[in-house]
């Protein structure tokens, strides 16, 4: 049975999903925003971190357009601004009723390039739960100091069950990750990059304390092999007991 939107919490788990959009241009070089939309809802996500989700150029308006999501039943985090999706095309977006917005807010990350990450707070029949989504820098040295920057941030935050999740362009698949931010437990890397013959687990997913994943992948079904050159990849979350 196909798992739709918002249906995560029935079962007492949330699916979240990353996805990379590359600004909604598939491999056919076409700008397909609803075509980006039936991959997203695909991914039977309840909660959604995005990246290259906004145009290039300032001012940077949305690559997957509000009215699109809002036909289709989607929140958006209000991260951005002039019609901006995210903030360094970094966005947000829910399904459902069993999800309650609370707050939200920026990172800036350090590095020569322009990186920023975005985070936001719910509500979610699974307890309090906090969202950290980024696309980190090309640089293997700008990447770890970001990750390092990250976990800083998180643990300087009051003390939530918290995801961290986006493209962080990380082709190795030794823990490195993993020992930057010991507190954040990282999904086991799985191919995402490139759509349509993936050899690099570039979409990460980390945990930290308070929450357990069930079940984790990559949504391979067509058109996500021509919708970006990322595929989406998930994770079911449970609250952990104890």
């Amino acid at each position: 049975m196909t798992r739709k939107p918002g249906q995560g919490n029935v079962m007492g788990r949330l699916r979240l999903a990353t996805y990379n959009i590359q600004k909604s241009v598939g491999m056919d070089l076409r700008r397909r925003p609803r075509r980006t939309l039936k991959v997203i809802e695909g991914t039977g996500a309840d909660l959604v971190l995005l990246q290259e989700a906004d145009k290039r150029l300032p001012p940077r308006p949305a690559a997957l357009p509000h009215f699109v999501l809002d036909e289709a039943g989607w929140h958006i985090v209000d991260l951005g601004g002039a019609g901006s999706l995210g903030w360094h095309g970094n966005a947000v977006i829910w399904r459902g009723d069993a999800l309650r917005l609370v707050d939200q807010g920026h990172i800036p990350l350090p590095g020569l390039e322009p990186r920023g990450a975005v985070w936001a707070r719910f509500e979610t029949a699974l307890g309090p739960l906090r969202v950290v989504g980024a696309h980190l820098g090309l640089t293997t040295r700008a990447r770890h100091e970001q990750v390092h920057h990250l976990a800083r941030h998180i643990a300087s935050e009051p003390d939530l069950p918290t995801v961290c999740a986006g493209d962080f362009n990380e082709w190795s698949r030794q823990p490195v990750l993993d020992h930057i931010a010991p507190q954040l437990r990282f999904v086991p890397p799985k191919a995402s990059f490139p759509a349509l013959r993936p050899i690099g687990a570039l979409d990460r997913i980390a945990v930290s304390r308070g929450l357990r994943v069930v079940e984790s992948g990559v949504y391979r079904a067509r058109p996500a092999h021509v919708a970006s050159d990322h595929l989406p990849v998930w994770a079911d979350l449970e609250a952990e007991s104890g």
